[in-house]
């Protein structure tokens, strides 16, 4: 299995070249990275003998039978698309796409092209307890679900960083923080909201531009919102990169009990008991590359995390988004 690189980034240096390179039969063949030096660089580094001036070189290349997309989620939809025309299969960076019309082209594409698996990476940060809690849930191990409460207040302002790719909404969208990456943790546990209501601020307007100007940021800092869950119970959410919380956490409320989720561990607390640790399981966590590459050869199929998936929380940014700009509750059955 012949696989290329377009956009080199963190995630993909740190998990899916190594971890595409350690499976059986699966080589990296080609990278085209924002410059041709970086590309560069990045071949050297593991071994790759090609380098590709433009992304679209390497997605019309035909010695490519996947393409893992690193890029910032504008390139997201693009890349796709062409990918998918192109015959290839396709492994997606997290957010999906800047908005939820790009997501859904993308999921529309990849529904003409059946026989190509589509995946997106994964929330990452409760894959090893996921399956415990919506089974502890289903189970009735807290009672009734009153309600989920997310809350990420994740440092005070720092006023003289200069903005980053998130906070630029031509590259990052209608995506907020780590927003979608709680909402879609969220979803596996307890199902989709039926609608939401959303107050947000960019408590720092105004960044350096790393060349002694000024920019504007874009993208808020702080939201604060509530909702209404499909399967029954509430939704509140807290994220911040303007302040900051002890009490950093998901806590998953019920009549009978509470499961919460904090510093990676997962423990239940029920009614009149001691809170007790819930362990990890040992066969989930991350295995992103295994799993697309099990999904090409057809011996499972995607899980985490699908294109049906990255578009129902696609949907969800985009209901606070209009929450907060037009000052009401949104229902996402409107979108």
């Amino acid at each position: 299995m012949r696989v290329g690189v377009v956009g080199a980034g963190a995630n993909t240096r740190r998990h899916h070249l190594p971890k595409l390179q350690a499976i059986d039969g699966v080589e990296v063949v080609a990278v085209a990275n924002r410059s041709r030096a970086s590309g560069s660089r990045v071949a050297e580094e593991f071994g790759i003998p090609v380098v590709h001036d433009h992304w679209q070189d390497l997605v019309g290349h035909a010695d490519v039978d996947a393409v893992v997309i690193g890029t910032w989620p504008n390139m997201h939809e693009p890349v796709t698309v062409a990918a998918l025309r192109a015959g290839h299969h396709v492994l997606c960076e997290a957010r999906m796409a800047r908005d939820l019309a790009e997501a859904r082209r993308m999921l529309a594409t990849a529904r003409t092209h059946p026989k190509q698996t589509a995946q997106l990476v994964p929330a990452p940060f409760t894959l090893p307890y996921d399956d415990a809690i919506s089974r502890l849930i289903g189970e009735g191990a807290i009672g009734e679900l009153v309600g989920v409460d997310v809350t990420m207040r994740t440092g005070y302002a720092d006023r003289q960083a200069p903005r980053s790719w998130r906070q630029d909404v031509d590259i990052s969208g209608l995506n907020v923080m780590t927003l979608g990456i709680w909402y879609e943790q969220v979803m596996r546990w307890v199902g989709e909201a039926t609608r939401v209501s959303a107050l947000a601020r960019t408590v720092v307007p105004v960044r350096p531009d790393g060349a002694g100007g000024t920019v504007a940021v874009d993208v808020p800092d702080h939201v604060d919102l509530i909702g209404e869950l499909a399967g029954g119970g509430q939704l509140r959410m807290t994220i911040s990169q303007v302040s900051r919380s002890a009490g950093n956490g998901v806590h998953m409320l019920g009549t009978d009990g509470t499961l919460t989720f904090a510093d990676g561990e997962l423990t239940i607390q029920r009614r009149d008991a001691e809170p007790e640790a819930v362990p990890p399981d040992a066969a989930a966590g991350w295995r992103v590359e295994e799993e697309f590459v099990a999904a090409i050869r057809g011996t499972e199929q995607v899980r985490r995390t699908t294109f049906e998936d990255g578009v129902r929380y696609m949907r969800f940014t985009e209901a606070v988004h209009r929450s907060t700009r037009e000052h009401r509750q949104v229902s996402l059955s409107e979108l």
